[in-house]
């Protein structure tokens, strides 16, 4: 049998596991039997897993399920494992809702000998929770690592569109970006249609082939007064910021965080108006809720659409908000500038797995490569008074400490380390020219005690921005 992907799974004090037991004899070759379980309101996702004996004398028991109402799907004998949930579930299944009362196992026998015995067990596991940890059952690459993605993706499920093989323009499919992301070499992807969960099902089966990319589910919830990306959630989700259903943003994050996503402003610095309603983001937030800001979309790293300004005043307020970017590509098909992974957003993470990566952008274990290139690099140590840091962290710093930064440069011969600070003080009069392909960097500063952020940024000899990097936080002790 398969294993197919069923990492819905909640902590257990937040799950409840029923197994079912029972024996099959040579009276039950080619019938049917439907085994009945409970389940409880408030349930969001069931997985099943299920084995038998007997399979050394060719004894096969097959696997479907029914819920109260009607027929939820039939994997045969195809699969040992499967899940179930409102917006995604396990090829051969079907998603939706899932409503209490009794659901059946329906086992199939198409060979069992008449002098044969099997003893089957299924082990039902049913989440009250909505929390998702990832289409992948275990991380696709071990250790931690520099791993790069894009996180921002439009397939056919909203606006996303490409050449068909005749030339027409249709739908793109998800497959298409999938492909173009291994293309690139990306590590990670984000599929980010807007204000639906329909893409969810194409991820959980597409999943599977693309096993050395890690699939996130996405939604660009997009409203009148903002985009937002939210990553590795399929609960559901409201969007219609000012109406009863999400009356705030509040409403809509307290949805997110119960459900363990990370949402992420999206393109801040765009106008919004007729061309783009709600582009810009004027949506009344608490950024103290707010883990992450796309500071680069697309091409628009520097100039008037870039939203690393709107993400530096949130810095300059005290809040501690994490830097990613997004290429928004629409057409898979596309190349160069506009293509998947243009941006690229890199992620130090402990393994390859979306738990993982989340937790690195919460982190602030980021940098962006504005050009999308497949080994760039920039790591950022600070140490000061005995403590050490990387991007994204916080160094303890009193009064008349000296920082020290630490800074390895890969991929960018030619370009120049520049920081950035809400304290000029802290930063080099000039730009310091990068030597040779892997080069570092030594930066010393005094600071006063107070709250700072420290940032390190790479450009071209034309000043274009190459790779853009997380503050370390510099608070008082």
């Amino acid at each position: 049998m398969l294993t197919a992907a069923a990492v819905l799974v909640s902590p257990a004090a937040a799950a409840e596991t029923l197994t079912l037991t029972g024996v099959m004899t040579g009276a039950d070759h080619q019938t049917y039997r439907e085994v009945p379980f409970r389940v409880p309101a408030g349930t969001s996702a069931i997985t099943v897993e299920f084995a038998h004996t007997g399979k050394d004398q060719k004894s096969v028991i097959d696997l479907g399920i029914r819920d109260p109402a009607r027929f939820r799907g039939w994997s045969g004998g195809n699969k040992s494992t499967f899940t179930l949930a409102e917006a995604w579930a396990t090829p051969s299944y079907l998603p939706g809702p899932l409503p209490a009362g009794e659901w059946k196992l329906i086992l199939g026998v198409p060979n069992l000998r008449q002098d044969a015995r099997a003893e089957y067990t299924a082990k039902i596991t049913l989440s009250d929770t909505a929390a998702f940890h990832g289409f992948a059952e275990a991380p696709l690459k071990a250790g931690p690592a520099w791993y790069r993605g894009d996180l921002h993706l439009h397939t056919q499920h909203s606006d996303g569109g490409c050449p068909s093989r005749t030339g027409k323009r249709i739908p793109c499919p998800a497959f298409k970006t999938l492909e173009a992301a291994a293309g690139r070499g990306l590590d990670f992807v984000a599929v980010t249609d807007h204000n639906t969960s329909s893409h969810f099902q194409d991820l959980a089966e597409l999943s599977a082939y693309y096993d050395d990319q890690l699939v996130i589910p996405g939604r660009e919830v997009t409203t009148f007064h903002g985009h937002a990306n939210v990553f590795g959630m399929t609960a559901p989700l409201d969007f219609q910021l000012g109406s009863a259903r999400a009356p705030d943003l509040g409403r809509i994050l307290a949805q997110v965080e119960a459900a363990g996503g990370l949402i992420s402003l999206n393109h801040p610095g765009q106008p919004s108006g007729e061309a783009c309603m709600g582009c810009g983001w004027t949506a009344k937030t608490d950024f103290a809720r707010i883990p992450a800001i796309e500071a680069i979309n697309g091409v628009n790293a520097t100039g008037p659409l870039s939203g690393i300004p709107f993400w530096e005043k949130r810095l300059n307020d005290g809040h501690r908000i994490t830097a990613v970017g997004g290429s928004d590509n629409h057409d898979a098909s596309l190349t160069g500038l506009r293509s998947v992974g243009v941006p690229t957003t890199v992620v130090r993470a402990e393994n390859l797995s979306q738990d993982a990566i989340l937790a690195g952008i919460r982190a602030g274990h980021v940098f962006v490569d504005t050009q999308g290139t497949r080994d760039r690099l920039l790591e950022v140590t600070a140490q000061a008074a005995g403590a050490k840091a990387e991007m994204g962290d916080v160094l303890p710093t009193p009064k008349d400490a000296l920082v020290r930064l630490h800074i390895r440069v890969k991929g960018a011969a030619g370009g120049k380390v520049v920081l950035r600070s809400d304290e000029p003080k802290f930063v080099p009069p000039n730009p310091i020219s990068v030597e040779g392909d892997d080069a570092t960097v030594d930066v010393a500063f005094g600071v006063d005690g107070k709250r700072h952020w420290v940032r390190v940024d790479v450009t071209g000899p034309d000043g274009a921005l190459w790779l853009l990097g997380n503050p370390v936080y510099l608070r008082k002790p």
